[in-house]
């Protein structure tokens, strides 16, 4: 017989024909900050993909805390390479409700932003800054994934007497926190074994006119010039090498290893510009031939210099919440500090400093319109 809806309505609310509840996602935001705009924004744009190609994978894996669904979201903000707007930035963020941020990318930006977020007990994992004054403080909410400039210089001036056998370098730097800080420890060292420092000239990180500065330094017949700046102002540089005849190599910090160098310096010294960086190259990498290939049919690009970083930092995030089957800041850095994760890189593990611990470094070149490890 067919019950009457009115009955059906009935018998609905006295036993149990309500719909099941439906459980909602939690919600976790990560930050990812950088320069999107003025001339870095190649290097904050790769970084920003290899972020979002993380946040992807980490909803793949339709991660749960205990039975609660996790739905991870990014939220990129522009720094544009600056300290003033990277604190407004890195405040924007907090103000959103972020659990952690990876960035920034300039040491500079980063240095500022990291007590705003450390006072917010936010994680920050910067794979990108490398000033050793950022862990000074000794913040516990402040990663560093990748080599400080005390490795970076220092294995810059071991490589120019060494390999390259270098006895006379010019020095240059753009007066940021990050050039005059590489500069500094490569002028430290190279002393110590030996180099003679010809001489030390300043620019800023916006100088694309080299002439007067490499007028001053061509009578001093230098092997080398070292630059402590980042690649745009670097492209120039090399540019005006080549047109005043400034003979040498050209070397600096991982602020030159961008893939856009050699287009934006026209080829200028094709296979004599030296730099390093922290990491393994991704083609050394188990995993990297796999990433690569991934990331380049997600955004239609390689990834450059610190895609893959990005990407490594953001999915540690995810492992670090996996592990300590919590969100609370306090579990989160509690976890980053002690455990060991598996990573695109292999195993990475944070000193209490939160630096990263017998962090890998390669040296690199410009060589045939890429940047590429030395073979």
């Amino acid at each position: 017989m067919r019950i009457p809806a009115i009955k059906t309505f009935i018998l609905c609310m006295s036993i149990a024909c309500a719909a099941p509840a439906v459980r909602a996602d939690t919600l976790v935001k990560i930050g990812v900050a950088g320069p999107l705009t003025g001339s870095q924004a190649a290097s904050g744009k790769d970084n920003e993909r290899g972020a979002r190609l993380a946040v992807d994978d980490l909803n793949a894996r339709r991660m749960t805390l205990g039975a609660q669904p996790l739905r991870f979201e990014l939220i990129s903000v522009d720094d544009q390479s600056d300290p003033k707007a990277g604190v407004t930035a890195a405040q924007k963020l907090v103000d959103s409700g972020v659990i952690a941020v990876i960035g920034h990318w300039n040491s500079g930006v980063t240095i500022p932003a990291s007590k705003i977020y450390n006072d917010a007990k936010v994680i920050m994992i910067t794979p990108a800054a490398s000033n050793p004054a950022l862990t000074e403080p000794g913040y516990p909410y402040v990663f560093r994934l990748t080599t400080d400039d005390n490795v970076l210089g220092a294995k810059m001036a071991d490589y120019a007497l060494n390999t390259l056998h270098l006895k006379r370098v010019a020095v240059i730097d753009d007066r940021t926190a990050y050039g005059s800080g590489v500069a500094d420890v490569f002028v430290a060292t190279a002393k110590k074994l030996g180099i003679d420092i010809v001489t030390r000239e300043y620019s800023t990180d916006h100088t694309v006119d080299f002439k007067a500065v490499l007028s001053k330094i061509k009578p001093a017949k230098p092997d080398g010039i070292f630059y402590g700046g980042y690649y745009g102002q670097a492209a120039y540089l090399a540019r005006q090498m080549r047109d005043l005849a400034v003979n040498g190599v050209l070397m600096g910090g991982d602020g030159l290893c961008v893939g856009e160098f050699p287009r934006l310096a026209d080829g200028a010294l094709d296979k004599k510009m030296y730099c390093p960086q922290g990491g393994t190259p991704l083609g050394a990498l188990p995993e990297g031939k796999r990433f690569e290939t991934r990331f380049k049919a997600a955004y239609g690009v390689n990834p450059d210099q610190k895609g893959p970083s990005f990407y490594a930092a953001t999915m540690m995030i995810g492992d670090a919440i996996s592990s300590a089957q919590s969100l609370s800041p306090e579990a989160l850095d509690k976890t980053l500090h002690q455990t060991t994760f598996n990573t695109l890189f292999g195993q990475v593990r944070f000193d209490q400093r939160g630096e990263w611990i017998k962090a890998p470094m390669t040296v690199y070149w410009s060589a045939g319109g890429s940047i590429v490890p030395v073979d």
